[in-house]
């Protein structure tokens, strides 16, 4: 969903922070006096078992620069394999980062921060020797790292109800058939999703429905410059989601947040982006509802058919994911979560590439491949490139992948369909009473198929009217079909232009709100 306009923020910069170690290191570069000329900041922003995100900024303390070398060697064994704001190269323990065209110029005083994913077996010790085009930087020596210890899972607790009671009186007619096991019993909590067949499963085996709401602002505050939620994410706001009977909250992400690009304020992007979305996802856990993180503004400049805005940077929806950085996204969050099968991963939110090209073929072939599609000016990430990215990582967990057409299309969802060697792969859509596909005939025509094969969510549904007439229609066909659907979006907008949900983070509903807030209690056992 395109949220309603704030205030416009103009962005400038475009590279990146990262990984290791907090540590300053000063000296001098070529020319220059015995004065220190150079300051770099290596920190690692978040770190997992087997790899981590790392960041490194550098401050031109002399005269300006056009074009610069940054090299350092890791001390540990650590192996780059993606970065970014800055070309990347390793020989043996040696890396070398070299500019990009466009941040090719370092003004005196001026800063560029790199960023990058890295594996490492044993201790992740931090590089204490940094050269600036070719002139060695004398280090002051690293401050404590993270400890990098993985999240653990906690124990599925056992389910607290009790079996159903047989009835004591025999039937007075013996049974034709032979009597049928009872459902499994749904475990407690938030349950690990599993694809079986074209239902959502828990552990035990019980079929699962996603029902709830989205919570905006991770994608567009931080890139604004405003901070990381819109709003209140406390306790006491995610008990209220809680309290709608909702069981699943969906989470809006910015990819050049998370991975610290600096044109993004330092206080909202990196390691403090990153906790706060781990803040929000142990809360939404610890009320017993799903989370699903999904990537919703990133990287790349389109200015064709239905642009959202004209600027390179992630501040508002492009067409398609992005090669250059989109895939690290994916690394380091599919990285951050894989040891907890509860948190669920939506590749991209509404994506559109059939604005941009000329047939429908050409259209889901850049969906699925990527690559150079037409009418988009950067280079494409498909949906198998964010699917492989993601099961590289070791991550079994739940993965959503959404149509085209701002995901209100599936119509060749399974002809194109990517291929996930963990077979855990649901198809996601969106609905509003203003999108082409809002009605049930073109629900049975193009949505029924899907959901005969595969898991179906309905990630966002929502409507303009400040009523709820719409997404009544929507959620009884889903609920015909035992389908999931979460609505859009709980946060304290005008119902008519967002559409919003409520107007308090207590929950109180607005009148579109109330629509689905009764709908969901009405659901709840």
């Amino acid at each position: 969903m395109r949220r309603p306009p704030r205030l416009t923020a103009l962005l400038s910069g475009a590279a990146v922070t990262m990984a290791s170690t907090a540590l300053a290191v000063v000296g001098t570069a070529s020319g220059a006096a015995a004065a220190p000329v150079c300051t770099v900041e290596y920190s690692v922003t978040n770190q997992w078992t087997g790899g981590f995100q790392g960041a490194v900024t550098v401050t031109n303390n002399s005269t300006a620069l056009n074009g610069w070398s940054l090299g350092f060697s890791f001390p540990a064994g650590q192996q780059v394999s993606q970065g970014w704001g800055g070309k990347w190269t390793q020989s043996g323990a040696a890396v070398t980062v070299v500019n990009e065209s466009w941040n090719a110029s370092l003004g005196s005083g001026a800063q560029v921060t790199t960023g990058f994913i890295a594996s490492w077996t044993g201790a992740n010790t931090a590089p204490t020797a940094f050269t600036l085009g070719g002139v060695p930087c004398n280090a002051d020596g690293p401050t404590t790292p993270p400890t990098g210890t993985p999240p653990t899972t906690p124990p599925t607790t056992p389910p607290t109800d009790p079996p159903t009671t047989p009835p004591t009186t025999p039937p007075t007619t013996p049974p034709t058939t032979p009597p049928t096991s009872p459902p499994p019993t749904p475990v407690s909590g938030a349950p690990e999703l599993t694809v079986t067949g074209n239902k959502f499963t828990d552990q035990n085996g019980a079929v699962r429905r996603l029902l709830g709401v989205n919570r905006s602002g991770g994608e567009f505050m931080c890139v604004q410059g405003y901070g990381i939620w819109d709003g209140p994410v406390d306790d006491a706001s995610v008990k209220a989601i809680a309290d709608w009977k909702a069981n699943t909250v969906r989470i809006p992400l910015n990819e050049e947040c998370w991975l610290g690009l600096d044109n993004i304020k330092p206080e909202y992007r990196g390691t403090n982006y990153i906790d706060a979305v781990k803040d929000l996802v142990t809360k939404v856990l610890a009320h017993g509802m799903t989370p699903v993180v999904e990537l919703h503004w990133t990287h790349g400049q389109y200015t064709g058919n239905s642009s959202g805005c004209a600027d390179v940077h992630a501040s508002c929806q492009k067409p398609m994911p992005n090669a250059q950085y989109t895939p690290a996204f994916w690394t380091s969050v599919a990285n951050t979560f894989k040891n907890d099968k509860r948190v669920v991963l939506d590749l991209f939110n509404e994506p559109y590439p059939d604005r941009a090209t000329s047939t429908a073929t050409q259209a889901w072939t850049c969906w699925r491949d990527g690559g150079t599609c037409p009418g988009i000016g950067y280079e494409v990430a498909g949906m198998q490139d964010l699917v492989d990215a993601v099961r590289a990582t070791g991550a079994k967990n739940l993965v959503l992948v959404p149509g085209i057409a701002y995901s209100n299309d599936l119509s060749q969802w399974l002809t194109y369909r990517p291929t996930d060697p963990a077979a855990n792969l649901a198809a996601a859509w969106h609905v509003y009473n203003f999108n082409t596909c809002s009605t049930e005939t073109c629900w049975n025509d193009t949505l029924a198929p899907v959901a005969a094969q595969v898991p179906l969510l309905a990630g966002e549904i929502g409507e303009n009217t400040c009523g709820h007439a719409f997404i009544d229609r929507v959620m009884e066909w889903f609920d015909d079909r035992g389908l999931s659907y979460l609505g859009w979006t709980w946060n304290t907008w005008n119902c008519n232009s967002g559409p919003a949900l409520i107007t308090s983070y207590d929950g109180t509903p607005t009148a579109f709100g109330i629509g689905l807030r009764d709908h969901l209690r009405a659901l709840a056992p």
